[in-house]
């Protein structure tokens, strides 16, 4: 159940926005509410099959919505989506960076290419989009860029080294570049959710099962227990927050890190 306001068509009318990974789980949500509250929406991803899905299932609901391809963690890929995002849209006012994998082992078993494929799409995609991105938020006076990050970017927890350096990275990169667009009409921000009904999640509720022999339910409450989440937090619950950071009325919010958990954050965050 969302703490944010539902979403009106007037709420983010006449904005356009970029989601990455939006083909999926939280950036499908995201898309979703972004183009709800009135945005005409660039929904991107690897693969261009699950963007393409997203964005005509938004337009089916009456949003405009377009899709497109992009690997963030090659820059050639986010320039391409540069430039489509300037053609299709003709600015973009709000950037969401979700794209991302998730790789859990022991640290020990955690290989070059395992981290470095972590670091690259969750650390670098981010950077290369905020780079490529930034420039014309800035110049127009006007911005919205959330990083989704986790709360694995502001704790931790055995077998994710590599995706808690990554989004302790992604948490770091969102503080530094905030303090430099400070009063320019353009806030950063990132969203650190704890584990979400997604996908990822399935597949690391499987793979905990494979590796120790417990059963669903008792893999899933041993996930959560890593994190002291009662549940599996809902991806619209974090699209509302996305929403809730683009207002008009939040752009006095800069440089912050929300905590989306299902409510238990100050448990372990206070």
């Amino acid at each position: 159940m969302s703490v944010f306001t539902e979403p009106t068509p007037d709420l983010l009318r006449g904005r356009t926005a970029v989601v990455t990974g939006g083909g999926r789980g939280i950036g499908a949500a995201v898309a979703n509410r972004l183009a709800t509250a009135g945005a005409v929406v660039l929904v991107s991803s690897k693969t261009a099959a699950h963007a393409k899905k997203t964005a005509a299932r938004l337009r089916a609901a009456g949003h405009t919505a377009h899709a497109t391809p992009c690997d963030v963690s090659k820059h050639e890929d986010v320039e391409a989506l540069q430039t489509t995002a300037t053609s299709l849209l003709g600015k973009v006012d709000v950037l969401v960076n979700n794209a991302g994998v998730a790789f859990s082992a022991p640290f020990l078993q955690t290989d070059f290419d395992d981290f470095s494929k972590t670091m690259s799409v969750n650390t670098t995609g981010t950077f290369l989009c905020l780079k490529t991105f930034l420039p014309e938020m800035l110049k127009t006076g006007w911005g919205r860029v959330i990083n989704i990050a986790s709360i694995a970017g502001l704790s931790a927890g055995p077998y994710i080294s590599a995706y808690a350096t990554s989004k302790h990275a992604v948490v770091g990169l969102t503080k530094a570049v905030a303090t430099e667009v400070v009063l320019t009409g353009v806030t950063v921000n990132a969203l650190c959710p704890g584990y979400v009904k997604t996908d990822m999640t399935k597949r690391a509720i499987k793979h905990i099962m494979h590796t120790t022999g417990l059963t669903e339910p008792e893999a899933l409450n041993a996930m959560l227990k890593t994190a002291t989440q009662d549940r599996l937090v809902e991806p619209e619950e974090v699209a509302d927050a996305v929403v809730f950071l683009c207002r008009e009325d939040s752009k006095d919010i800069n440089g912050s890190t929300l905590v989306i958990d299902g409510g238990v954050g100050g448990r372990k965050y206070a």
